[in-house]
């Protein structure tokens, strides 16, 4: 019982959020709640609070949610999703309830995708604690996969895991529910089971692209490239490449790690922060100049050329870059 929170990276992918609805779900069952309510936190600068509350309609049902428990003498559940997106004013009055429930009545679980809110993190520390879904790479699903496949008792040859790789990236989420399909009447996966039966494109975070590109893997990148123009926007693309010429070239000639940190406004404590200073030395100058002239023909090309050139204009960056960045 008490106050639990689940977080994960900011650019968690389809996978980690249902893993992080899943571990949720254990917190609420292990506490004995059967039905809680649910609070989806709307964007920053959406939502409305027409009745002058500093909550917005969106967010205020916790209040009632929260004290039930107290006031009734039930026990009641909260499970508050996106709670990264919360107001300061939101922040301070959650807080507040925080401080006046009784968790031994009340069980809230606060799920977030990067930071969760300082005061929020403090109150969630001092009860239940704070549990953190770890980002997958595409090695981690396929340890998954075999295990998965071993544990069902299932045979997926090399060709099979490598299908479904490719069509679910590391959303095991989506693995598991494609075994689902694929198990019923037999034991043997083949590639060919795979690729008959999905026809989808993994839905993964932009930084899978950026390292392979960044790691010069041309054909990797393409793949990625691919990937992503099924779920995203060209221009997002751009502006992430962008960032992470910048952060490099910034990395190239800060005398240590600290000035870095402080030239690139980026947190000291982030894997992404220490990989680029990582790797500083390994882009040369000339191909960090290269890029940035690149991304501004490309980010011109996407905002005046017809939308059919889009793609091989992106196909061409991704395969100059990856050689440029090695």
């Amino acid at each position: 019982m008490g106050w639990h929170a689940v977080t994960a990276p900011k650019n968690a992918g389809p996978s980690e959020r249902e893993r992080m609805f899943e571990r949720a779900a254990e917190i609420l069952a292990e506490a004995g709640v059967e039905t809680s309510t649910r609070i989806d936190v709307p964007p920053k600068g959406s939502g409305t609070s027409d009745d002058g509350r500093e909550m917005r309609d969106g967010v205020h049902a916790i209040v009632p949610a929260l004290q039930s428990g107290s006031l009734f003498g039930g026990m009641t559940g909260v499970l508050v999703v996106d709670t990264n997106n919360l107001l300061k004013a939101e922040i301070d009055t959650i807080t507040e309830l925080l401080s006046h429930a009784d968790p031994s009545q009340a069980v809230a679980v606060f799920l977030a995708t990067g930071a969760l809110p300082a005061p929020i993190r403090d109150a969630v520390k001092g009860s239940g604690g704070v549990v953190t879904v770890r980002a997958l790479s595409e090695r981690d699903a396929a340890a998954w996969l075999a295990d998965e496949g071993r544990r069902r008792g299932l045979r997926i040859d090399q060709a099979a895991r490598s299908a479904m790789l490719s069509h679910f990236g590391s959303n095991t989420a989506a693995m598991s529910r494609a075994l689902d399909q694929m198990s019923v009447g037999g034991t043997t996966i083949s590639a060919e089971d795979v690729k008959s039966r999905f026809t989808n494109r993994p839905d993964e975070p932009m930084w899978f692209l950026g390292d392979a590109i960044m790691s010069g893997n041309h054909g990797e990148a393409l793949r990625r490239l691919s990937d992503f123009l099924e779920h995203q926007h060209p221009l997002m693309l751009l502006s992430y490449l962008e960032g992470e010429v910048r952060k490099r070239s910034l990395a190239g000639i800060a005398p240590d790690f600290d000035t870095f940190v402080a030239w690139s406004g980026a947190s000291p404590n982030s894997y992404a922060t220490k990989k680029v200073w990582q790797s500083r030395n390994r882009a040369p100058v000339q191909g960090l100049a290269n890029s940035v002239r690149a991304l501004a023909k490309a980010d011109l090309a996407m905002k005046t050329q017809p939308e059919e050139t889009h793609r091989v204009t992106l196909e061409r960056l991704t395969v100059a870059m990856s050689r440029w960045m090695a």
